[in-house]
């Protein structure tokens, strides 16, 4: 079949993916940005591959969706990056609806959340309004209202993973009472694969979630036990939202706009009605401890296909982000370093493998403080670390900066700021010859940019020619 992809470079989008390719299917990949599709997880399937670009805010680029369209998956929203996401959202799906009315496409499916009680959040209702604007004549609409996600990469798991491996004692939200219904990562990509050309599914809604019913506070408690961990969690009820949304922001690695949505989500109770869709697709529903266990496994195996923040969730990271890989010669300042290395893979290892648990090499201390103070600020911090301790591609996230470029062959990698910065900064690492030039460039944004800069550079000077000397060590 000819399959529509929206949101294939997000979380479900890349696994959904893969199992599209396995079963045989041809998928347009619909992208905001064609340069960040990075095809090396699918290098045994680029003949199934087409890739296109769209932006559903934008109308005029719509012009380029084919025709024939078998099943089409909408999986876009604009939560962690949007203020304003409601209205964005709701834009969205009006011409992402108008787009596929052109087509002669069956069946849309679109995976949202479960929105059962009768006072929702912001965040909820905006995937309410959304699944009304998605109906048409034109085309049969199946739609998956989902628990929270459970797997490794997800944003609730990751959330939880911090909380929990950071905290030894929680003063916590009354929030952490509320119910919720969690479903594992695998069974969603099983039901999406399930609901596709299935006709017994057109034109109807149904709430997946897995078997257990638990408070956000039993979540949390079940991932310690899981983990040998002795925790404790205190409840109050004085924190209010904005307290809370901070408090989850500074602990864990997700945005304040994301902080604060889910916590006016996290409110609500999160409860599926009961419906045969698991047994009429003979899918076998994972308990929440069986979701961890197997996120604990590909993290250990080093195999996480996707991150929630796999996505670009920042100002600068729209459709004309491949502009920032002609790095600046002009108006800039810059750090460069150099050295001659005996070992060329050795010190490649350690130039792909750099950032997240493997830290900086040297003054680790200090790239820690760095990313709070920006966390403090309103940037992304340190905390998401990175997806592979050893794979690096471009548009990977790796603590407060993003991969534009990666090539083991061409032996460069290229980072790009994503934290807050009067200014852009990136930071280059090549291996020309046996000799490892480590360069890191700033454009300064007016004269705090400039002020920035002589601050920090005692400080640059300090971290820069220990790091080299680092990657070029060959222990």
């Amino acid at each position: 079949m000819q399959i529509f992809l929206t949101g294939a470079t997000g979380y479900i989008g890349k696994r959904l993916l893969i199992q599209l390719l396995h079963n045989g299917h041809h998928v347009i990949c619909s992208v905001r940005d064609q340069k960040r599709f990075d095809l090396s997880p699918y290098k045994d399937f680029k003949s199934q591959i087409s890739v296109i670009e769209n932006d559903f805010n934008d109308s005029s680029t719509l012009n380029n969706i084919p025709d024939h369209i078998d099943v089409a998956f909408y999986l876009i929203h604009s939560m962690s990056s949007n203020a304003d996401f409601s209205k964005a959202e709701k834009i969205s799906a009006e011409n992402f609806s108008k787009s596929l009315e052109k087509t002669n496409c069956k069946q849309v499916v679109y995976l949202t959340g479960i929105v059962n009680e009768k006072e929702l959040s912001k965040h909820l209702q905006s995937r309410k309004d959304v699944e009304d604007r998605l109906k048409s004549n034109h085309y049969a609409l199946t739609v998956l209202r989902a628990g929270i996600i459970i797997g490794s990469g997800s944003a609730s798991f990751e959330i939880i993973r911090d909380l929990v491996e950071k905290l030894p004692v929680m003063v916590a939200p009354k929030w952490l009472k509320t119910l919720c219904q969690p479903i594992a990562i695998r069974n969603v990509v099983e039901f999406l694969m399930g609901v596709m050309a299935n006709e017994t599914t057109y034109n109807q809604h149904f709430d997946i979630a897995g078997p257990d019913i638990l408070t956000y506070k039993e979540m949390l408690l079940i991932y310690a036990k899981e983990r040998h961990l002795k925790r404790s969690i205190i409840s109050v009820p004085v924190l209010s939202p904005k307290l809370s949304s901070y408090w989850l922001y500074f602990i864990t690695s997700t945005s304040y706009v994301l902080a604060k949505n889910l916590v006016d989500s996290m409110k609500i109770n999160v409860v599926a009605k009961k419906n045969n869709l698991a047994d009429d697709l003979n899918i076998k529903l994972l308990s929440y401890e069986e979701s961890l266990k197997l996120s604990f496994d590909k993290i250990e195996q080093n195999d996480v296909l996707s991150t929630w923040y796999d996505s670009f969730g920042n100002y600068r990271y729209s459709k004309d982000v491949w502009k920032f890989l002609e790095v600046p010669k002009m108006g800039v300042f810059k750090d460069r370093q150099s050295i001659r290395i005996n070992d060329e893979q050795k010190t490649l290892d350690k130039i792909f493998g750099i950032g997240g648990k493997n830290g900086w090499y040297h003054a680790n201390l200090l790239w820690s403080l760095r990313g709070s103070i920006d966390k403090l600020f309103g940037g992304v911090g340190s905390k998401r670390g990175r997806k592979n301790k050893d794979k690096l591609s471009a548009g990977d996230s790796l603590d407060f900066w993003r991969v534009l470029y990666a090539s083991r062959d061409e032996k460069k990698l290229l980072l790009f700021a994503e934290m807050k910065l009067p200014g852009e900064a990136w930071l280059e690492f090549k291996i020309v010859n046996n000799i490892l030039v480590q360069e890191a460039t700033f454009r300064p944004l007016g004269l705090w940019g400039r002020l920035y800069w002589y601050a920090v550079l005692p400080f640059h000077g300090y971290i820069f020619k220990g790091m080299i000397k680092k990657l070029a060590d060959e222990k």
